[in-house]
C-alpha cells in the first residue's frame, strides 16, 4: 500500500482486495486522462480521479496496442492552484519506475527543493531533456501523515514590513552570491554569525517556537520529503465520500512560499484557524506549467 493514501482519506485501505476494488473505480470514473506516445506501439497514460476537492489518486501505465491497461504504479494527490514559483526547473526519471522527480532552486529557503513531479505526461509531451533546466509554472503541493497546530507569532504591521525589507535584501545577497560575489558573500557569513548570536540569546529565556517562527528542512532519507512549519492562510476541512473519512485542506506559507497541504484529520493535533502555525512532514508534490522547448 502507498503509505499516503491515508493523508486523502483512504486510512481503510488495508488488503490488495481492497486496493484493486479502488483502482478499478478510478478506471471506470476517472475525472481526467492523459497519453503520451513513447515512441513504441504503447501509450504512457496518466489516469486522474478527484474524490474530494483537490486531492484524489492518479494511475499510471500503459496501453498497449490491444487496448489492455498495464498499471506500473499509483499515486495520492493534493492539487494546488497558486503559482508557487517561476523559477526553471530540472526533471529527471526515478530509477525504479516511470515516475519523475524535479528540482527548482529557490533564493527564498536557499536550498535546491525537489519535488514528486505530478505531471509527468505533460513533461513528456514537451520534450525537454532529463537534467536540462526547463521554464515552468511551479506550484506546489503535500500530503501529511502527521502534524500539530501551534499558536501564531503576534506581528504588527510595522514589523511585518521590516522583515519583508529584510527578506528582500537576503534574497539579493543571495542571488549575488551564486554568481561569485564575494561581497555577498562575506556579508551574508557575517549576518549568519549574527543571528545565531542572537538565537543563543534569545533561546536561554525563550520557547523555542516563539524565536523560529517558519522552518523548511529536508527529512529522512527520501529527497523529497520534509519537516516544515508554516503559517496558516487559509484552511478548509473536506469529505472523502468513498471512506466518509474527513480531510485537512491547509494553505500554508513556509518561507514565503506558499503552497497546498493535505492531512487526515486523524493524523492532526489541534484545531486549525487562520493565522495558526502547521508543523509536520510532508512529501511534496509538484505541478509544473512547462513552457514550449527549444532544442
Amino acid at each position: 500500500m502507498h503509505r499516503f493514501l491515508r493523508a486523502v482519506g483512504f486510512s481503510s485501505i488495508k488488503t490488495r482486495h481492497e486496493l484493486d476494488k479502488l483502482v478499478g473505480i478510478i478506471m471506470d470514473q476517472p475525472n481526467l486522462t492523459k497519453k503520451a506516445s513513447l515512441g513504441s506501439e504503447n501509450i504512457y497514460t496518466e489516469i486522474t480521479k478527484e474524490f474530494a476537492p483537490h486531492t484524489g489518486i492518479t494511475l499510471r501505465g500503459e496501453y498497449d496496442k490491444l487496448g489492455f491497461f498495464y498499471l506500473e504504479h499509483y499515486f495520492p494527490y493534493c492539487e494546488s492552484m497558486l503559482i508557487t514559483s517561476h523559477e526553471d526547473i530540472t526533471v529527471n526519471k526515478r530509477v525504479d519506475t516511470s515516475a519523475f522527480t524535479g528540482m527548482c532552486d529557490d533564493l527564498r529557503i536557499g536550498i535546491s527543493m525537489i519535488f514528486y513531479l505530478q505531471n509527468a505526461v505533460d513533461y513528456i509531451h514537451v520534450g525537454c531533456p532529463e537534467n536540462t533546466p526547463c521554464k515552468a509554472k511551479l506550484s506546489l503541493s503535500g500530503l501529511s501523515l502527521e502534524g500539530c497546530i501551534l499558536l501564531g507569532i503576534a506581528q504588527d504591521n510595522e514589523s511585518q514590513e521590516k522583515k519583508n525589507f529584510k527578506t528582500h535584501m537576503r534574497n539579493q545577497l543571495v542571488a549575488k552570491a551564486k554568481n561569485g560575489d564575494q561581497e555577498a558573500i562575506d556579508s551574508l557569513t557575517i549576518d549568519e554569525i549574527d543571528l545565531s548570536t542572537r538565537i543563543n540569546r534569545r533561546i536561554l529565556s525563550e520557547d523555542l517556537y516563539s524565536i523560529v517562527e517558519t522552518s523548511f528542512i529536508p527529512y529522512g532519507s527520501e529527497s523529497d520529503n520534509y519537516s516544515i512549519i508554516g503559517t496558516i492562510l487559509n484552511w478548509n476541512k473536506a469529505n472523502n465520500p468513498y471512506t466518509n473519512e474527513d480531510i485537512y485542506e491547509l494553505l500554508v506559507n513556509c518561507n514565503d512560499i506558499v503552497m497546498n497541504i493535505c492531512i487526515n484529520s486523524k493524523d492532526l493535533i489541534g484545531e486549525p484557524m487562520t493565522g495558526r502555525r502547521f508543523k509536520g512532514t510532508i512529501w511534496m508534490q509538484g505541478h509544473a506549467g512547462f513552457m514550449h522547448f527549444n532544442s
